[in-house]
This record gives C-alpha cells, structure tokens and sequence, in this order.
C-alpha cells in the first residue's frame, strides 16, 4: 500500500476548500458591496433622485404658473390695475384719495401727538 502523502491528507484538502470557498466568498461579496457605490448606496441614491425629481417637478410647475402671471400682467390691464391697488397702494391720478385705516406704527403716533396737544395748555 501506499502512503498518503502530507498533501492529500483529507484534513488539509478539506481545509484548502474552505481556505477557496471563503476567499470566493469574500470576491463576491466585495463585488457585490464593495467600494465607492455598493448595493445600499445605489439604493440610497435612487430614493434621492426619487425625491430630487419630485423637487423639480413642484418648481417647475411653480415657474409656469409664474410665466403665466408675468403674461397676465403685461397683457391684461385690469389685472395690473388691481395689482397696482391692492398690493402697492396706487391710485388713478387726481381723481381718488387713499384711506389707511388701521393700528399701524404711524396711526398710534398721530393719535398720541393729538392727545397732547389737546391737553397742553395754550399760551398767549
């Protein structure tokens, strides 16, 4: 018979396979997870473009109703007309006279001056 040379021992095959098995493993693995863009990251990215394009989607419908008030204003002059009344305070030429009524910064200090001058007694 034959002696089985320290090689062929079927301990040490049996740890060679393993020794292969893990090292695939461990290739796979990397390949799979490994570096720079792994499997997470990329799914990581994707939830962000995800929500970067629904981002883009809200602004640009934002600036098209923008580019459609822009044309509303140039072209339609009633709509500029309220415009210039309701938020800037305009009025048409010499014909009409602006009212504020309010509890504004100025109203508190014209009504306080007109309370001391009434009381102050008045010299001759």
């Amino acid at each position: 018979m034959m002696a089985t040379s320290a090689k062929n021992k079927p301990g040490r095959v049996l740890l060679r396979r393993l020794a292969w098995g893990g090292g695939a493993v461990a290739v796979l693995v990397f390949a799979i997870e490994g570096g720079e863009y792994g499997t997470r990251d990329l799914w990581s990215q994707q939830g962000r473009r995800a929500k970067l394009d629904s981002d883009v989607a809200k602004l640009q419908s934002e600036v098209d109703s923008l580019k459609l008030e822009l044309k509303a204003l140039r072209t339609d002059d009633v709509r500029l007309e309220h415009m210039a009344r309701e938020k800037y305070g305009m009025v048409r030429g010499d014909k009409e006279l602006l009212y504020f009524v309010g509890n504004g910064p100025h109203a508190s200090s014209d009504s306080a001056r007109a309370a001391t001058d009434s009381t102050r007694p008045k010299s001759r």
